[in-house]
């Protein structure tokens, strides 16, 4: 979605022959091709691991860290590679996005009336919000992981990147529609009227 929004604010007429049919269809194909690739050594690695203590992960789904403190062989390896990847799967990306960003807002900045520039930042501040809450949440569980964390407070960190950034995704993008806008507005006049 940055890149699409950095083409659509940064270089408007090169748009429609950019980000075309096919180079969404690449994306999507690199997306999960990337995905499969870069989690198979991890996912090779934690399955060679033994277990032979409790079987009960406190956590809300099978997480890496739960399953990997439930271990009883050295896991030093598999931390080592799932740091290595989480890191670059993460950041890169992440990196990316900001990096548009950082291109889009100087592009902002050149608009030369005050309601357009507003129009505009108020486009792309809603993904970016989004995006800073996925990755933040993100880089603190897999990339920086603190040792002194406590299990509850990964587990809603966990929570941020799974549950809530989903969540919010659709609310944030739908209230930017005018008509969704003009319906919460006319329940909330109604639910004022009856207090």
């Amino acid at each position: 979605m940055s890149y699409d929004r950095y083409m659509a604010i940064c270089d408007p007429l090169h748009y429609t022959s950019v980000v075309n049919l096919n180079f969404c269809k690449g994306l999507i194909i690199c997306s999960f091709t990337g995905a499969f690739i870069s989690m198979l050594t991890p996912l090779i690695l934690t399955c060679q691991l033994h277990f032979c203590g409790p079987n009960v992960i406190d956590h809300f789904f099978c997480d890496f860290a739960p399953i990997t403190r439930l271990s009883c062989s050295d896991t030093f390896a598999v931390k080592l590679v799932t740091f290595l990847v989480s890191s670059s799967v993460t950041l890169f990306p992440f990196g990316f996005v900001i990096g548009t960003y950082v291109c889009i807002i100087h592009t902002i900045m050149k608009i030369p009336s005050v309601s357009g520039r507003k129009k505009t930042f108020s486009t792309c501040s809603s993904h970016l919000t989004a995006v800073c809450l996925y990755y933040g949440a993100l880089i603190s569980v897999y990339v920086v992981p603190v040792q002194g964390l406590s299990n509850s407070a990964n587990k809603i960190l966990s929570l941020i990147y799974t549950v809530i950034t989903p969540l919010i995704n659709p609310i944030i993008y739908s209230l930017r529609n005018q008509e969704i806008k003009a319906g919460l507005q006319r329940i909330l006049n109604v639910k004022d009227k009856t207090q």
